[in-house]
């Protein structure tokens, strides 16, 4: 869900003046300012992403609209639905007509570097300072920046604060205390904690803060620490304070659970606020993911789309698309984003002054410093140890396996033996 695409526009033409003024400095002094192969001047631009929500469309539409102006260039957005999205740069990189400026889903960009698809973004001299290292590794292959975040997003506990008030339960900060709590908040009709444990990449993100919370890590998933969080799952459902539905929801059902009442906890992301605030009478308040023992961090994954330069024959068109990148990254710009999506600004300044604004958001934006990349430890190799870390999730849930004989085969999925 996100803000009416008019209020967008206003915004976006309300900061328009300070994005004039941001363009010049946060583009540096890249390479390759010639004009295009037919010798004339660069007036457009094209850009891909899977924005295809209606509303969605328009307020990015509108901000590469507002950043193309800035830099003299009409900017021509074309989106695609998120499936789509990533078959289609490949197919475009093999016949070399990729676009101008590209977005990708952060767990992607590391595929589509490999290919070679993509320029380094310190070739344009665009300004990556003042981001949290989670979110440069997640732009990162090799060591170099391909892409950079506007915003960013992870999970937090959303919990209902009269339901809590109500049971005399106060918000969990542990996973003993997690127990405690949805046990008392769970009554006919209604359970105490609900997670996405769907058998996708969905599925997988909701679990990793218990896994690396615990210190499990994917490049080895048949541990103690992954079996100790894979249990704290099924414990919770099997004392009944989570539904086994959860095994088909995906993080918008948790949300329409929540909202209709039939769960006091969830585990979900900030762009679900604004659809919380539609309801005056839920009074719902968000808290850090549990840790195993009070006083831990919780670790979480990050979230988000990074905006990339692919290769392209003309440098200009190059440099133009950079230009355009890094006013999307602008102080300004990350604030608009955040308003509109309720969503995390990718500078950590800037980010501390929105927690401020916006206090729905300080939680997030508090595990959004040390949040990990899902590409972090394994690069290109993270999809197939995503796989076996939702099919072992699938699998001791239903009862068909123990946590740590789920691991073990998640473990084989992951090495492909």
């Amino acid at each position: 869900m996100t803000s009416p695409a008019g209020s967008s526009a206003r915004r976006i033409a309300a900061l328009l003046p300070g994005l004039l003024l941001l363009a010049p400095a946060a583009t540096g002094c890249g390479h390759g300012t010639g004009p295009g192969p037919a010798g004339g001047e660069v007036t457009s631009i094209t850009a891909l992403d899977y924005y295809t929500d209606q509303a969605e469309h328009a307020q990015w539409g509108d901000l590469l609209t507002a950043c193309g102006r800035t830099v003299g260039v009409r900017v021509e957005q074309t989106s695609v639905p998120g499936a789509s999205l990533v078959p289609k740069v490949l197919q475009q990189a093999s016949s070399r007509t990729l676009p101008d400026l590209l977005m990708l889903d952060n767990p992607d960009l590391q595929q589509i570097a490999r290919t070679g698809a993509l320029t380094p973004l310190e070739d344009y001299g665009v300004d990556a300072d003042g981001f949290a290292p989670g979110i440069l590794s997640a732009g990162s292959y090799q060591g170099k920046v391909y892409g950079l975040a506007p915003n960013v997003s992870t999970v937090a506990l959303v919990y209902n604060k009269d339901m809590l008030a109500e049971a005399g339960v106060a918000v969990p900060r542990t996973w003993d205390e997690l127990k405690a709590a949805a046990a008392a908040l769970t009554r006919p009709g209604r359970y105490g904690m609900a997670v996405d444990a769907n058998a996708t990449f969905e599925g997988t993100w909701q679990f990793l803060p218990f896994l690396w919370s615990n210190g499990g890590d994917e490049r080895q998933l048949d541990t103690p620490q992954a079996a100790q969080a894979l249990q704290l799952w099924v414990d919770l459902v099997k004392s009944g304070s989570m539904a086994k539905s959860v095994l088909n929801w995906t993080q918008a059902d948790v949300h329409d659970q929540f909202v209709a009442g039939r769960t006091a906890m969830m585990i979900n992301g900030p762009w679900r606020i604004p659809a919380l605030e539609q309801d005056a009478n839920l009074h719902w308040g968000v808290a850090p993911v549990p840790v195993p023992r009070l006083g831990q961090t919780p670790v979480t994954p990050l979230g988000g789309e990074v905006w990339t330069v692919p290769q392209n024959p003309s440098k200009a068109r190059q440099q133009k698309a950079a230009q355009v990148l890094a006013c999307l990254n602008s102080p300004a710009s990350m604030r608009t984003v955040a308003r509109d999506h309720h969503t995390v600004p990718s500078r950590t300044a800037v980010a501390a002054q929105q927690a401020e604004e916006d206090p729905s958001t300080a939680a997030f934006a508090r595990s959004v410093t040390v949040a990990r990349a899902r590409t972090g430890e394994l690069g290109v190799e993270w999809p197939r140890a995503a796989t076996g870390i939702y099919t072992a999730i699938q699998s001791a849930l239903t009862g068909e396996q123990t946590p740590e004989e789920a691991l073990s085969h998640a473990q084989q999925i992951a090495t492909g033996h």
